[in-house]
């Protein structure tokens, strides 16, 4: 048995009406008409300017709990098909779409993370520079950029460009294939979408994104100790020896588990976005824009919680 990923992830507009139309809600003609629209206009009293802010915190509190719900069931399939594909090999595993989706997601946003996460080293040995030279510790330039680098901006950086990046195509191609019934016809061959959408994109997300996060570390850090030798006048031995004695083992792996973890959201969240796409081309752009906004909110909330948890362990 499978189950359906769009309904899980929230109905369409047009599956509500069918829904609707199959319980009566507008059978038109005989006494079995209601029309909740008349009624709410006839009878009930007009909604005062303090009853529509409720009513708002009211709809953004369930639709996050939609959100929250739809990503709890994708997050179960998938470790369920992975379990069964890669670890007990019950079904076979997509290697080709996998590699496919490694190039797409990870190789193609290399140089754009490089990019980014050097000019972040750039900026942060800059701009501590002057305040560390008020106490004569300019040479410390190593020290803290090592840290911020390695421990969060690295993954944050590279889940950020990755979003951007790779979340929105994962998002529009697997709507594209709403529209126009793709999933439907996998579903009519007994194949399920789930296994073969989902699970391979975001396996590559997440292993991707820890790559990228390294590369991200090392390329902050180089364009740090740039900065720091060329215009602070750092003998190059101080800032590497400053750089290797300030990082521990800790700093480096839990860095690598964030980006693992903010991988795995960007991969559940375009997917799940993807499959509830309705309406056409407007929906696809509409996911497109969610997957974005959600994955980059939801990836700093995630950062914030892991950072306070090994803050707590004494890991951070």
């Amino acid at each position: 048995m499978h189950a359906d990923p769009g309904r899980h992830a929230g109905p369409g507009p047009l599956r509500v009406r069918n829904r609707a139309a199959r319980h009566g809600l507008h059978h038109r003609g005989g006494c079995r008409h209601r029309d909740p629209g008349r009624l709410m206009t006839t009878t009930a009293p007009r909604r005062g300017l303090l009853t529509r802010p409720i009513e708002s915190i009211g709809a953004l509190v369930l639709g996050v709990f939609e959100f929250v719900g739809a990503l709890y069931w994708l997050l179960h399939e998938l470790v369920g098909w992975t379990w069964r594909s890669i670890v007990k090999r019950e079904v076979r595993f997509g290697r080709a779409a996998f590699v496919s989706q490694m190039v797409r997601v990870g190789v193609r946003s290399i140089s754009i993370v490089i990019l980014v996460s050097g000019s972040i080293g750039f900026i942060l040995a800059l701009q501590t520079a002057p305040s560390l030279a008020q106490f004569g510790q300019v040479d410390k330039v190593a020290n803290l950029v090592g840290v911020a680098v390695f421990r969060e901006l690295g993954p944050l950086i590279a889940a950020i460009v990755l979003t951007g990046f790779a979340g929105a195509s994962i998002a529009a191609e697997i709507g594209t294939m709403v529209v126009g019934e793709e999933i439907e016809a996998l579903e009519s061959m007994g194949l399920n979408p789930v296994r073969f959408l989902v699970v391979p994109r975001v396996i590559a997300s997440a292993i991707s994104l820890v790559l990228l996060a390294v590369i991200a570390d090392l390329s902050a850090v180089f364009s740090g100790g740039v900065i720091g030798i060329l215009q602070l006048g750092i003998p190059y031995e101080v800032y590497k020896d400053n750089t290797i004695q300030q990082l521990t083992s800790a700093d480096f792996l839990t860095g690598l588990f964030k980006a693992g973890v903010f991988g795995t959201i960007l991969g559940l969240i375009a997917c799940r976005n993807g499959l509830a796409v309705s309406g056409g081309a407007a929906g696809v752009g509409k996911a497109t824009t969610d997957t974005v906004v959600q994955t980059v909110v939801t990836v700093i909330f995630a950062d914030l919680f892991f950072t306070a948890l090994f803050f707590n362990l004494g890991l951070g």
